[in-house]
């Protein structure tokens, strides 16, 4: 028996509407549960978890306090680079309308990957408490990412009478469980969850793999928001003339990491002589991609953007031709489907989730391989057959967030209504 489907593909529970609304019976108190959230400090850090909130509190339903706690670390000092951010971010703030709180937890960077989960749950356990006992309490724990976050909520959740929900996004399935310590306290806390989520088929299956039965795990995707990523064809012309660029624009939005796969698109930009290459992100490898730029002769067709806001990437993806995005692991990434929101079609490697969003051809084209010939020969067939900006803003338009809200919605009550969500 497989995963349960809406009509446009996405997998869900059935939708909970009354009359074509969202159910509107009592508000459920929702605390989310995530070390993956924006802050003041880290305004990137995490995004999709917030998309994903506060299009659910916009559908109506729920309250929602953000309890996202950041790694303790006592410098403020450049010299810390990432440690030092995290000293930085408040203790308390307020992000779209919701009280975002960021408590410290110990981190033993290294050697606690197996102690991280009991670390950060014995420190976050005396917070729970205050919140449920000043705040009027809350009904459920919905944790994102399955390790520490979601082994840390589940453990959390038993020991405050609270159910728990946990998403799994992507290297928590797909990458941890190859460490056998960690797997094992991912599989203790699947058997005691009350709801499992996946944001797409195969990171579902990522669970199945580990024994979860797969009748437990419900599919919901991520969404764009469609009002934010639109075509912006002034903008994007405006920002090619600002950069002094013309013809071919390829676009790599994504952390220097290796993971990310930049590297890969700089070797299938050096087959690729009329393209321009622009890669926006931050990240530790920016200097190793630099200096491979120059050693390939890519000097004057690649820019390095740096970080991008949010609410800027609109008119960068509109001002390419194509997005790339050469990634090793992925779960369902969101600038993929902000891609295809502004208009332009994408070439990705095969990695999971991503197959799934590039289902029709009009979406772009999936790599045969993660190799720079694959990814030349996938960029070159969408470009002699480029769909047009309008049919690719067209087929973005069924992933909008309204189903995946509802589908929260729908799980959430069946779980506080005491029915045992999914079990």
């Amino acid at each position: 028996m497989g995963f349960e489907e809406f009509p446009n593909g996405a997998h869900s529970i059935t939708n909970t509407l009354v009359d074509g609304r969202m159910d509107t019976r009592r508000t459920l108190r929702i605390l989310t549960f995530s070390s993956l959230y924006p802050n003041a400090v880290q305004p990137r850090h995490g995004v999709f978890v917030e998309e994903r909130l506060r299009h659910l509190v916009e559908a109506g339903g729920v309250s929602v306090t953000v309890l996202a706690p950041v790694p303790w670390f006592p410098s403020r000092n450049s010299r810390f680079g990432r440690y030092a951010q995290y000293a930085d971010v408040p203790r308390e703030e307020k992000r779209h309308g919701l009280r975002v709180l960021h408590p410290r937890y110990p981190v033993l960077p290294k050697v606690g990957m197996s102690v991280a989960p009991w670390l950060m749950a014995r420190a976050l356990l005396p917070v729970l408490r205050r919140i449920e006992q000043q705040n009027g309490g809350f009904d459920l724990i919905d944790a994102h990412y399955f390790y520490p976050d979601g082994v840390a909520a589940v453990w959390l959740g038993e020991r405050l009478g609270k159910p728990v929900t946990v998403t799994s996004r992507g290297t928590d399935v797909n990458w941890i469980p190859r460490y056998p310590l960690p797997k094992r306290q991912l599989c203790w806390a699947a058997e005691r969850a009350a709801g499992l989520i996946s944001v797409s088929a195969a990171l579902g299956e990522h669970l199945v793999s580990l024994g979860v039965d797969r009748k437990r795990i419900v599919v919901l995707r991520n969404g764009v928001d469609l009002e934010l990523f639109r075509p912006q064809v002034e903008a994007g012309a405006a920002l090619r003339s600002e950069l002094g660029i013309e013809g071919t624009v390829l676009l790599s939005v994504g952390s220097l990491i290796e993971r990310k796969g930049h590297h890969v698109t700089l070797q299938a930009l050096q087959r690729l002589p009329d393209a321009t290459l622009l890669i926006a992100g931050e990240g530790p490898l920016e200097g190793a991609l630099r200096r491979q730029a120059e050693t390939l002769g890519l000097g004057a067709r690649v820019r390095f953007l740096g970080p991008v806001a949010h609410d800027d990437l609109a008119r960068y993806f509109s001002a390419a031709n194509v997005s790339v995005l050469a990634s090793s692991r992925e779960g369902m990434p969101n600038v993929v489907l902000e891609s295809l929101a502004c208009g332009t079609p994408v070439v990705a490697c095969d990695a999971e989730g991503v197959s799934e969003v590039l289902a029709e051809a009009v979406a772009g084209r999936v790599a045969s391989a993660r190799e720079p010939e694959a990814l030349v020969d996938a960029i070159v067939a969408l470009l002699d057959a480029h769909p047009g900006q309008d049919a690719v803003r067209e087929y973005a338009q069924r992933f909008s967030w309204e189903d995946t809200s509802a589908g929260q919605l729908a799980l959430f009550r069946r779980i506080c209504d005491g029915d045992g969500g999914l079990r």
